[in-house]
């Protein structure tokens, strides 16, 4: 059931992703581990369907939701490390139509940080429209803030990759996708797409949606600030099956890949910017990701949450053994996971999406055996 390859070093690992299958946890997965340098895991096993008729393959990709957002960071800190961003200057600075409704005090730093009060859009969308580039930003260059820029989290879930993208295209005229691809994916070698060809649907594998359905029924009528969110639009995981869907680039959460690619991209973050022999961010570039941003209760996931620059940090939902570990997740539980202190990168991809915004056990164990195994 299992396949590929994972060090004699990292075993606990390899035992830990079997058990996920034998628990009946996962039905399709891979799993990978960039240390010092190298791949020491890539694993990947199980089917690509609940019924089990077709077997995961090692070049299998899937949408992974909001693990997205590591690979929208990772180009922001790109255009920071050369000078082109200031995270402490207004977006307006990029992005001249964004100052209309008072929001000339949004920082680039509250974008990247679920801080700028923007988390959704005012008028009602529908699907096709999120994925109309222009209008899903013409829209957020309209409206105002829901509360007063860096003062609060809530959790950005779509927009923040609309508002990093275009400020990102407005200083290289490259889309995310294009600029991912060039500046992220080619050097490194990482089979990952924010925007997916027709090239790549044959090996798409569609998601297994989870028992609760739609991303904003996970959170009842009486939170106003998370249906308001995560309702606008309608967003249900069957959405990812359908072609406009992998074409569009969906910075925040359309992301296409496999725990290897996963991996091998954020692998500059955790490797002092170098990443298989190509350098993507000087040595200290990544300092700026630690900058903590906010602390406490999110408005919208209802939980705690502590954001750096582009990342999630440490904090007691997720207690990890070092303040250099920068992280996020997708819906239903993949997740990129990065600590500098150790130098490792792990990407966890799976099929069966359960019921959560941010990860899960499945992801939590392996991780625990990585730090087993490094001792």
């Amino acid at each position: 059931m299992i396949d590929g390859f994972c060090t004699p070093k990292f075993e606990a690992v390899k035992a830990a992703f079997a058990a996920n299958f034998t628990s009946g946890a996962d039905v399709g997965a891979s799993v990978a581990v960039v240390y010092r340098g190298e791949v020491v895991i890539d694993l990947w096993g199980g089917h690509t369907d609940a019924a089990g008729t077709t077997e995961w393959q090692r070049d299998s990709i899937i949408n992974v939701w909001s693990t997205t957002k590591t690979m929208t960071a990772l180009c922001m800190l790109i255009l920071i490390d050369r000078g082109q961003l200031d995270v402490d200057v207004p977006v307006a600075k990029y992005w001249p139509e964004f100052a209309a409704n008072g929001k000339g005090n949004v920082l680039v730093r509250h974008i990247m940080s679920h801080t700028a009060g923007l988390p959704g859009w005012e008028v009602p969308l529908k699907i096709g429209e999120m994925l109309d580039w222009d209008r899903a930003c013409g829209l957020l260059a309209e409206q105002a803030t829901w509360w007063e820029p860096g003062t609060a989290s809530g959790y950005h879930a779509s927009t923040q990759g609309f508002l990093c993208g275009e400020v990102l295209r407005r200083i290289t005229g490259m889309s995310i996708g294009e600029f991912f691809a060039r500046e992220v994916a080619g050097p490194t070698g990482a089979d990952f797409y924010i925007g997916t060809s027709q090239a790549h649907d044959t090996r798409v594998i569609p998601v297994i949606p989870p028992l609760s359905g739609a991303i904003d029924s996970l959170f009842p009528e009486s939170a106003v600030m998370s249906r308001r969110t995560l309702g606008n639009p309608h967003l249900e995981a069957e959405v990812s099956f359908t072609t406009a869907w992998r074409r569009a680039e969906i910075p925040a959460g359309g992301g296409h890949g496999n725990a290897r690619s996963v991996a091998m991209a954020q692998t500059a973050v955790s490797h002092g910017g170098c990443a298989f022999g190509r350098r993507l961010l000087s040595a200290g570039a990544t300092d700026v990701i630690f900058r903590e941003q906010c602390n406490g209760v999110d408005t919208v996931l209802l939980g705690p949450f502590r954001h750096g620059i582009g990342y999630g940090l440490p904090n007691e939902r997720r207690p990890l053994p070092n303040e250099r570990c920068c992280y996020w997740g997708g819906w239903g539980g993949s997740l990129a996971m990065n600590d500098l202190e150790n130098g490792f990168t792990l990407g966890y991809v799976m099929n069966r999406m359960l019921d959560g915004t941010q990860g899960d056990t499945r992801a939590a164990s392996l991780l625990e055996a990585v730090y087993r195994a490094l001792g």
